[in-house]
Protein backbone atom coordinates (compact mmCIF):
# COMPACT_ATOMS: atom_id res chain seq x y z
CA UNK A 1 0.00 0.00 0.00
CA UNK A 2 2.77 2.50 0.68
CA UNK A 3 4.41 1.56 -2.79
CA UNK A 4 1.61 1.70 -4.37
CA UNK A 5 -0.01 5.14 -3.22
CA UNK A 6 3.36 6.60 -2.43
CA UNK A 7 2.28 7.38 1.21
CA UNK A 8 4.98 8.89 2.54
CA UNK A 9 6.82 10.50 -0.68
CA UNK A 10 3.32 12.75 -0.03
CA UNK A 11 3.63 13.17 3.34
CA UNK A 12 0.59 11.37 4.60
CA UNK A 13 -0.03 8.24 6.03
CA UNK A 14 -3.08 5.28 6.41
CA UNK A 15 -4.70 6.65 9.23
CA UNK A 16 -4.86 10.31 8.12
CA UNK A 17 -6.00 8.89 4.57
CA UNK A 18 -8.94 6.90 5.98
CA UNK A 19 -9.85 9.72 8.37
CA UNK A 20 -9.55 12.05 4.87
CA UNK A 21 -11.72 9.53 2.93
CA UNK A 22 -14.80 9.26 5.24
CA UNK A 23 -15.25 13.03 5.93
CA UNK A 24 -15.36 13.45 1.53
CA UNK A 25 -17.95 11.23 1.89
CA UNK A 26 -19.73 12.38 5.32
CA UNK A 27 -19.19 15.39 2.78
CA UNK A 28 -20.79 14.59 -0.47
CA UNK A 29 -23.24 11.47 0.85
CA UNK A 30 -26.41 13.71 0.44
CA UNK A 31 -26.21 12.97 -3.61
CA UNK A 32 -27.08 9.55 -2.53
CA UNK A 33 -30.68 10.56 -1.59
CA UNK A 34 -30.59 14.06 -3.74
CA UNK A 35 -29.74 12.86 -6.70
CA UNK A 36 -32.57 10.27 -7.26
CA UNK A 37 -35.14 12.67 -5.67
CA UNK A 38 -34.21 15.22 -8.62
CA UNK A 39 -33.76 12.66 -11.63
CA UNK A 40 -37.36 10.50 -10.43
CA UNK A 41 -39.39 14.30 -11.76
CA UNK A 42 -38.28 13.39 -15.09
CA UNK A 43 -39.66 9.71 -15.02
CA UNK A 44 -36.53 7.56 -13.93
CA UNK A 45 -37.02 5.00 -11.51
CA UNK A 46 -35.93 6.23 -7.91
CA UNK A 47 -34.30 3.23 -7.31
CA UNK A 48 -32.28 2.78 -10.30
CA UNK A 49 -31.23 6.24 -10.24
CA UNK A 50 -30.34 5.66 -6.70
CA UNK A 51 -28.06 2.55 -7.59
CA UNK A 52 -26.66 4.06 -10.21
CA UNK A 53 -25.60 7.20 -8.47
CA UNK A 54 -24.00 5.05 -5.87
CA UNK A 55 -22.12 2.76 -8.86
CA UNK A 56 -20.95 5.92 -11.35
CA UNK A 57 -19.42 7.15 -7.76
CA UNK A 58 -18.00 3.86 -6.82
CA UNK A 59 -16.48 3.49 -10.50
CA UNK A 60 -15.32 7.11 -10.86
CA UNK A 61 -13.84 7.21 -7.90
CA UNK A 62 -11.66 4.42 -7.81
CA UNK A 63 -10.66 5.28 -11.22
CA UNK A 64 -9.12 8.63 -9.94
CA UNK A 65 -7.45 6.67 -6.66
CA UNK A 66 -6.22 4.00 -8.75
CA UNK A 67 -4.87 5.67 -11.77
CA UNK A 68 -4.58 9.15 -10.99
CA UNK A 69 -3.69 8.57 -6.89
CA UNK A 70 -5.02 11.57 -6.07
CA UNK A 71 -7.94 12.33 -3.50
CA UNK A 72 -10.82 13.28 -5.48
CA UNK A 73 -14.43 11.95 -5.55
CA UNK A 74 -16.31 11.56 -8.48
CA UNK A 75 -20.05 11.07 -8.17
CA UNK A 76 -23.13 12.70 -10.66
CA UNK A 77 -22.99 16.51 -10.34
CA UNK A 78 -25.31 19.24 -8.59
CA UNK A 79 -26.81 21.89 -10.69
CA UNK A 80 -25.68 19.74 -14.13
CA UNK A 81 -28.68 17.15 -12.99
CA UNK A 82 -31.16 20.14 -12.52
CA UNK A 83 -30.06 21.33 -15.44
CA UNK A 84 -31.06 17.43 -17.01
CA UNK A 85 -34.10 17.37 -15.30
CA UNK A 86 -35.52 21.10 -15.58
CA UNK A 87 -33.91 22.81 -19.15
CA UNK A 88 -33.27 19.36 -20.84
CA UNK A 89 -36.28 16.99 -19.84
CA UNK A 90 -38.88 19.86 -18.60
CA UNK A 91 -37.90 22.99 -20.97
CA UNK A 92 -36.93 21.59 -24.19
CA UNK A 93 -38.84 18.50 -24.22
CA UNK A 94 -36.42 15.87 -24.40
CA UNK A 95 -37.04 12.40 -23.05
CA UNK A 96 -35.03 11.13 -20.51
CA UNK A 97 -33.35 8.42 -22.11
CA UNK A 98 -32.73 11.14 -24.93
CA UNK A 99 -30.83 13.18 -22.01
CA UNK A 100 -28.94 10.54 -20.88
CA UNK A 101 -27.68 10.13 -24.72
CA UNK A 102 -26.87 13.58 -24.59
CA UNK A 103 -24.88 13.14 -21.29
CA UNK A 104 -23.20 10.42 -22.93
CA UNK A 105 -21.57 11.90 -25.83
CA UNK A 106 -20.90 14.52 -23.74
CA UNK A 107 -18.83 12.02 -21.84
CA UNK A 108 -17.18 10.90 -25.18
CA UNK A 109 -16.85 14.27 -25.84
CA UNK A 110 -14.85 15.22 -23.05
CA UNK A 111 -12.67 11.88 -23.05
CA UNK A 112 -11.63 13.25 -26.96
CA UNK A 113 -10.55 16.72 -25.18
CA UNK A 114 -8.58 15.21 -22.54
CA UNK A 115 -6.66 12.76 -24.79
CA UNK A 116 -5.98 15.44 -27.50
CA UNK A 117 -4.66 17.56 -24.31
CA UNK A 118 -6.92 19.70 -25.12
CA UNK A 119 -7.83 20.31 -21.18
CA UNK A 120 -4.62 20.09 -20.32
CA UNK A 121 -3.12 23.18 -22.49
CA UNK A 122 -6.66 25.24 -21.15
CA UNK A 123 -5.04 24.72 -17.60
CA UNK A 124 -1.17 25.77 -18.86
CA UNK A 125 -3.00 28.79 -20.29
CA UNK A 126 -4.90 29.82 -17.08
CA UNK A 127 -2.51 32.66 -15.27
CA UNK A 128 -0.97 31.97 -12.68
CA UNK A 129 -3.33 35.56 -10.86
CA UNK A 130 -6.74 33.94 -11.68
CA UNK A 131 -5.47 30.08 -10.79
CA UNK A 132 -4.61 32.08 -7.52
CA UNK A 133 -7.68 33.39 -7.78
CA UNK A 134 -9.77 30.34 -9.15
CA UNK A 135 -8.20 28.39 -5.60
CA UNK A 136 -9.47 31.28 -3.00
CA UNK A 137 -12.53 31.72 -5.04
CA UNK A 138 -13.16 27.84 -4.45
CA UNK A 139 -13.05 28.36 -0.76
CA UNK A 140 -15.40 31.27 -0.71
CA UNK A 141 -18.11 29.17 -2.97
CA UNK A 142 -17.19 26.12 -0.81
CA UNK A 143 -18.13 27.91 2.29
CA UNK A 144 -20.73 29.30 1.03
CA UNK A 145 -22.26 25.59 0.10
CA UNK A 146 -22.01 25.53 3.39
CA UNK A 147 -23.69 28.48 4.53
CA UNK A 148 -26.66 27.23 2.69
CA UNK A 149 -27.20 23.96 3.26
CA UNK A 150 -27.48 24.72 6.90
CA UNK A 151 -29.93 27.53 6.05
CA UNK A 152 -27.74 30.04 7.77
CA UNK A 153 -28.72 32.34 4.79
CA UNK A 154 -32.10 32.70 3.09
CA UNK A 155 -33.40 34.57 0.97
CA UNK A 156 -36.94 35.19 1.76
CA UNK A 157 -36.80 38.92 1.38
CA UNK A 158 -35.26 38.48 -2.31
CA UNK A 159 -31.70 39.29 -1.31
CA UNK A 160 -29.41 36.86 1.02
CA UNK A 161 -29.87 37.52 4.52
CA UNK A 162 -28.47 36.14 7.95
CA UNK A 163 -31.41 33.45 8.98
CA UNK A 164 -32.50 34.25 12.16
CA UNK A 165 -31.30 31.80 14.81
CA UNK A 166 -34.17 30.24 15.78
CA UNK A 167 -34.48 26.88 14.69
CA UNK A 168 -33.09 23.73 15.82
CA UNK A 169 -31.28 23.00 12.85
CA UNK A 170 -29.42 26.52 12.83
CA UNK A 171 -28.23 25.76 16.65
CA UNK A 172 -27.00 22.32 16.05
CA UNK A 173 -25.49 23.89 12.60
CA UNK A 174 -23.36 26.41 15.39
CA UNK A 175 -22.64 23.80 18.01
CA UNK A 176 -21.28 22.38 14.69
CA UNK A 177 -18.78 24.94 13.46
CA UNK A 178 -17.95 26.15 17.07
CA UNK A 179 -16.46 22.11 17.56
CA UNK A 180 -15.10 22.01 14.12
CA UNK A 181 -13.22 24.99 14.30
CA UNK A 182 -11.71 24.54 18.22
CA UNK A 183 -10.85 21.42 16.97
CA UNK A 184 -9.11 22.40 13.97
CA UNK A 185 -7.46 25.35 15.66
CA UNK A 186 -6.35 22.92 18.09
CA UNK A 187 -4.74 20.58 15.55
CA UNK A 188 -6.86 17.54 16.49
CA UNK A 189 -5.60 14.86 14.00
CA UNK A 190 -9.36 13.72 12.44
CA UNK A 191 -10.54 17.23 14.23
CA UNK A 192 -13.21 17.46 11.00
CA UNK A 193 -14.32 13.88 10.76
CA UNK A 194 -14.54 14.26 14.85
CA UNK A 195 -16.34 17.40 14.71
CA UNK A 196 -19.43 15.89 12.06
CA UNK A 197 -19.92 13.06 13.89
CA UNK A 198 -19.96 14.45 16.86
CA UNK A 199 -22.58 17.19 15.97
CA UNK A 200 -24.53 13.96 14.16
CA UNK A 201 -24.94 12.56 17.56
CA UNK A 202 -26.15 15.71 19.38
CA UNK A 203 -28.58 16.11 16.84
CA UNK A 204 -30.53 13.19 17.62
CA UNK A 205 -31.95 14.66 21.30
CA UNK A 206 -32.78 17.50 18.85
CA UNK A 207 -34.39 15.52 16.52
CA UNK A 208 -32.33 16.56 13.22
CA UNK A 209 -30.36 13.41 12.97
CA UNK A 210 -33.20 11.11 11.92
CA UNK A 211 -33.20 8.21 8.81
CA UNK A 212 -35.25 9.04 5.77
CA UNK A 213 -37.15 6.95 3.03
CA UNK A 214 -35.62 5.18 0.80
CA UNK A 215 -35.51 1.74 -0.99
CA UNK A 216 -33.30 -1.26 0.18
CA UNK A 217 -30.59 -2.92 -1.94
CA UNK A 218 -32.85 -5.53 -3.02
CA UNK A 219 -35.79 -3.02 -4.82
CA UNK A 220 -33.16 -1.22 -6.15
CA UNK A 221 -31.38 -3.79 -8.00
CA UNK A 222 -34.96 -4.86 -9.45
CA UNK A 223 -35.24 -1.65 -11.15
CA UNK A 224 -31.46 -0.94 -12.08
CA UNK A 225 -32.52 -2.58 -15.77
CA UNK A 226 -35.33 0.08 -16.90
CA UNK A 227 -32.02 2.61 -16.91
CA UNK A 228 -29.08 0.71 -17.45
CA UNK A 229 -27.90 0.56 -21.21
CA UNK A 230 -30.81 2.39 -22.00
CA UNK A 231 -29.22 4.72 -24.17
CA UNK A 232 -28.37 1.65 -26.36
CA UNK A 233 -32.12 1.09 -27.07
CA UNK A 234 -34.45 2.59 -29.74
CA UNK A 235 -35.80 5.26 -27.07
CA UNK A 236 -31.75 6.52 -26.57
CA UNK A 237 -29.44 7.39 -28.87
CA UNK A 238 -31.19 6.24 -32.06
CA UNK A 239 -34.36 8.62 -31.19
CA UNK A 240 -32.06 11.18 -30.09
CA UNK A 241 -30.49 11.83 -33.64
CA UNK A 242 -33.59 10.85 -35.74
CA UNK A 243 -34.95 14.21 -36.07
CA UNK A 244 -32.80 16.34 -37.89
CA UNK A 245 -34.80 19.68 -37.29
CA UNK A 246 -33.97 19.13 -33.54
CA UNK A 247 -30.25 18.86 -34.51
CA UNK A 248 -28.76 21.85 -34.13
CA UNK A 249 -30.45 21.95 -30.43
CA UNK A 250 -29.13 18.59 -29.80
CA UNK A 251 -25.73 19.74 -30.50
CA UNK A 252 -25.91 22.95 -28.23
CA UNK A 253 -27.36 21.01 -25.10
CA UNK A 254 -24.41 18.62 -25.27
CA UNK A 255 -22.05 21.57 -25.87
CA UNK A 256 -23.55 23.37 -22.71
CA UNK A 257 -23.12 19.56 -20.50
CA UNK A 258 -19.54 19.58 -22.20
CA UNK A 259 -18.92 23.13 -20.99
CA UNK A 260 -19.79 23.47 -17.76
CA UNK A 261 -18.27 20.01 -16.58
CA UNK A 262 -15.15 20.74 -17.91
CA UNK A 263 -14.62 23.94 -16.41
CA UNK A 264 -16.33 22.74 -13.16
CA UNK A 265 -13.59 20.23 -12.79
CA UNK A 266 -10.62 22.11 -14.00
CA UNK A 267 -11.48 24.65 -11.14
CA UNK A 268 -11.81 22.45 -8.58
CA UNK A 269 -8.21 20.62 -9.58
CA UNK A 270 -6.48 24.20 -9.69
CA UNK A 271 -8.36 25.12 -6.65
CA UNK A 272 -7.52 22.16 -4.31
CA UNK A 273 -4.40 21.18 -6.07
CA UNK A 274 -1.93 23.79 -6.29
CA UNK A 275 -2.62 25.08 -2.61
CA UNK A 276 -2.36 21.85 -0.91
CA UNK A 277 0.59 20.33 -3.06
CA UNK A 278 -1.25 17.54 -4.18
CA UNK A 279 -0.23 18.59 -8.09
CA UNK A 280 3.40 19.53 -6.98
CA UNK A 281 5.98 21.90 -9.22
CA UNK A 282 7.02 18.74 -10.80
CA UNK A 283 4.07 17.11 -11.56
CA UNK A 284 3.02 20.73 -13.56
CA UNK A 285 6.15 20.60 -15.40
CA UNK A 286 5.11 17.17 -16.59
CA UNK A 287 2.05 18.31 -17.40
CA UNK A 288 3.61 20.66 -19.51
CA UNK A 289 6.26 18.57 -21.27
CA UNK A 290 5.62 15.31 -20.94
CA UNK A 291 4.11 12.73 -23.23
CA UNK A 292 0.83 10.76 -22.92
CA UNK A 293 -0.65 10.76 -19.68
CA UNK A 294 2.98 11.13 -17.39
CA UNK A 295 1.54 13.68 -14.52
CA UNK A 296 -1.24 13.19 -11.90
CA UNK A 297 -3.44 16.02 -13.88
CA UNK A 298 -2.88 14.10 -16.75
CA UNK A 299 -4.57 10.99 -15.21
CA UNK A 300 -6.86 12.58 -12.95
CA UNK A 301 -8.42 14.71 -15.91
CA UNK A 302 -8.80 11.52 -17.93
CA UNK A 303 -10.39 9.33 -14.90
CA UNK A 304 -12.88 12.44 -14.81
CA UNK A 305 -13.66 12.36 -18.56
CA UNK A 306 -14.60 8.76 -18.55
CA UNK A 307 -16.88 8.60 -15.69
CA UNK A 308 -19.73 10.56 -17.23
CA UNK A 309 -20.09 8.17 -19.85
CA UNK A 310 -20.35 5.46 -17.27
CA UNK A 311 -22.41 7.12 -15.48
CA UNK A 312 -24.99 7.37 -18.45
CA UNK A 313 -24.71 3.81 -19.25
CA UNK A 314 -25.69 3.05 -15.63
CA UNK A 315 -28.30 5.66 -15.78
CA UNK A 316 -27.30 9.27 -14.00
CA UNK A 317 -26.46 12.76 -15.06
CA UNK A 318 -22.61 14.04 -16.00
CA UNK A 319 -20.47 12.56 -12.86
CA UNK A 320 -18.24 15.04 -12.24
CA UNK A 321 -15.24 15.68 -9.59
CA UNK A 322 -17.03 16.69 -6.56
CA UNK A 323 -15.37 20.18 -4.94
CA UNK A 324 -16.68 18.62 -1.57
CA UNK A 325 -13.00 16.12 -2.09
CA UNK A 326 -11.83 19.56 -0.61
CA UNK A 327 -12.69 18.39 2.95
CA UNK A 328 -11.02 15.30 2.61
CA UNK A 329 -8.45 17.33 1.40
CA UNK A 330 -8.41 19.64 4.01
CA UNK A 331 -8.74 16.73 6.45
CA UNK A 332 -5.26 15.81 5.15
CA UNK A 333 -6.10 13.39 2.13
CA UNK A 334 -2.94 13.75 -0.27
CA UNK A 335 -3.39 10.41 -2.24
CA UNK A 336 -5.51 7.60 -4.21
CA UNK A 337 -6.20 5.87 -1.00
CA UNK A 338 -8.45 8.93 0.61
CA UNK A 339 -10.70 8.44 -3.00
CA UNK A 340 -10.67 4.50 -2.74
CA UNK A 341 -11.79 4.71 1.39
CA UNK A 342 -14.33 6.99 -0.43
CA UNK A 343 -15.27 4.48 -2.89
CA UNK A 344 -15.69 2.10 -0.54
CA UNK A 345 -17.99 3.93 1.36
CA UNK A 346 -20.35 4.42 -1.46
CA UNK A 347 -20.39 0.28 -1.63
CA UNK A 348 -21.12 0.21 1.88
CA UNK A 349 -23.66 3.07 1.70
CA UNK A 350 -25.98 0.87 -1.28
CA UNK A 351 -26.85 -1.19 1.56
CA UNK A 352 -27.30 1.05 4.42
CA UNK A 353 -29.12 4.43 2.67
CA UNK A 354 -31.44 4.49 5.68
CA UNK A 355 -28.24 5.23 7.82
CA UNK A 356 -26.32 7.34 5.55
CA UNK A 357 -30.26 9.55 4.94
CA UNK A 358 -29.73 10.33 8.62
CA UNK A 359 -26.40 12.33 8.67
CA UNK A 360 -27.95 15.69 8.62
CA UNK A 361 -26.55 18.69 6.52
CA UNK A 362 -26.29 21.16 9.59
CA UNK A 363 -23.30 18.29 10.54
CA UNK A 364 -21.31 18.94 7.45
CA UNK A 365 -21.85 22.06 6.54
CA UNK A 366 -19.61 23.28 9.08
CA UNK A 367 -17.21 21.67 7.45
CA UNK A 368 -17.00 22.80 4.59
CA UNK A 369 -16.97 26.07 6.23
CA UNK A 370 -13.73 25.28 7.80
CA UNK A 371 -12.34 23.98 4.95
CA UNK A 372 -13.61 26.80 2.93
CA UNK A 373 -11.58 29.61 5.65
CA UNK A 374 -8.25 27.37 4.84
CA UNK A 375 -8.77 27.52 0.75
CA UNK A 376 -9.05 31.50 1.05
CA UNK A 377 -5.79 31.97 1.76
CA UNK A 378 -4.49 31.63 -2.14
CA UNK A 379 -5.73 34.96 -2.28
CA UNK A 380 -2.16 36.34 -0.70
CA UNK A 381 -0.84 35.69 -3.88
CA UNK A 382 -2.73 38.32 -5.98
CA UNK A 383 -2.03 42.25 -6.28
CA UNK A 384 -5.38 43.52 -5.29
CA UNK A 385 -4.49 46.97 -5.70
CA UNK A 386 -3.61 46.46 -9.61
CA UNK A 387 -7.07 46.79 -11.26
CA UNK A 388 -5.31 44.59 -14.18
CA UNK A 389 -5.11 41.98 -12.26
CA UNK A 390 -7.63 42.41 -9.72
CA UNK A 391 -10.76 42.65 -11.77
CA UNK A 392 -10.59 39.33 -13.81
CA UNK A 393 -9.47 37.76 -10.11
CA UNK A 394 -13.02 39.58 -8.60
CA UNK A 395 -14.85 37.87 -11.06
CA UNK A 396 -12.78 33.82 -10.26
CA UNK A 397 -12.42 34.65 -7.22
CA UNK A 398 -15.83 36.18 -5.88
CA UNK A 399 -18.54 36.07 -8.73
CA UNK A 400 -18.23 32.03 -8.83
CA UNK A 401 -19.76 32.04 -5.44
CA UNK A 402 -22.48 34.87 -5.50
CA UNK A 403 -23.57 32.78 -9.23
CA UNK A 404 -23.17 29.35 -6.82
CA UNK A 405 -20.97 28.18 -9.97
CA UNK A 406 -17.13 27.21 -10.80
CA UNK A 407 -17.83 27.43 -14.34
CA UNK A 408 -19.18 30.34 -14.34
CA UNK A 409 -16.98 31.81 -12.41
CA UNK A 410 -14.26 31.14 -14.90
CA UNK A 411 -16.46 32.16 -17.97
CA UNK A 412 -16.59 35.61 -16.35
CA UNK A 413 -12.90 35.91 -15.61
CA UNK A 414 -12.13 35.15 -19.14
CA UNK A 415 -13.67 37.77 -20.22
CA UNK A 416 -12.97 40.31 -18.27
CA UNK A 417 -8.92 39.52 -18.21
CA UNK A 418 -9.75 40.00 -22.60
CA UNK A 419 -11.09 43.19 -21.80
CA UNK A 420 -8.60 44.40 -19.11
CA UNK A 421 -5.36 43.05 -21.56
CA UNK A 422 -7.30 44.48 -24.84
CA UNK A 423 -7.84 48.25 -22.93
CA UNK A 424 -4.29 47.84 -21.97
CA UNK A 425 -3.30 47.72 -25.28
CA UNK A 426 -1.75 44.19 -24.07
CA UNK A 427 -3.93 42.27 -26.18
CA UNK A 428 -0.27 40.15 -27.74
CA UNK A 429 -0.09 38.84 -23.80
CA UNK A 430 -3.69 37.10 -24.35
CA UNK A 431 -3.11 33.00 -25.34
CA UNK A 432 -5.38 31.94 -28.11
CA UNK A 433 -6.09 28.81 -26.01
CA UNK A 434 -7.64 31.74 -23.44
CA UNK A 435 -9.51 33.91 -26.34
CA UNK A 436 -11.06 31.04 -27.80
CA UNK A 437 -12.41 29.44 -24.17
CA UNK A 438 -13.56 32.95 -23.79
CA UNK A 439 -15.36 33.28 -27.04
CA UNK A 440 -17.02 29.35 -26.48
CA UNK A 441 -18.36 30.54 -22.93
CA UNK A 442 -19.99 34.41 -24.81
CA UNK A 443 -21.60 31.87 -27.35
CA UNK A 444 -22.48 29.58 -24.63
CA UNK A 445 -24.35 32.43 -23.26
CA UNK A 446 -25.97 33.50 -25.93
CA UNK A 447 -27.16 30.36 -26.59
CA UNK A 448 -28.88 29.89 -23.38
CA UNK A 449 -30.56 33.06 -23.39
CA UNK A 450 -32.80 31.06 -26.29
CA UNK A 451 -33.13 27.68 -24.99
Amino acid sequence: MEQFFKLKENGTNVTTEIIAGITTFFAMAYIIIVNPNTLSQAGMEWGAVFLATIISAIIGTLVMGLVANVPYAQAPGMGLNAFFVYTVCFGLKFTWQQALSMVFVCGLLNIFITVTKIRKYIIKAIPVSLQNAIGGGIGIFIAYIGLLNAGAINFAAGVPAMSVISTKALILFIIGLVLIVILTVMDVKGGILIGIILTTLIGIPFGITKTGDTVNFQEALSVLPTTFGVIFTAEGLPALFSDAAKLPLVLITIFSFSLSDTFDTIGTFIGTGRRSGIFSAEDEASLESGKGFSSKMDKALFADATATSIGAIFGTSNTTTYVESAAGIGAGGRTGLTSVVVAICFAVSAFLASFISAIPSVATAPALVIVGCMMISSFKEIDWTQLEESVPAFFAGVFMALCYSISYGIATAFIFYCIVKICKKKANELNPIIVIATILFIVNFILQAFL
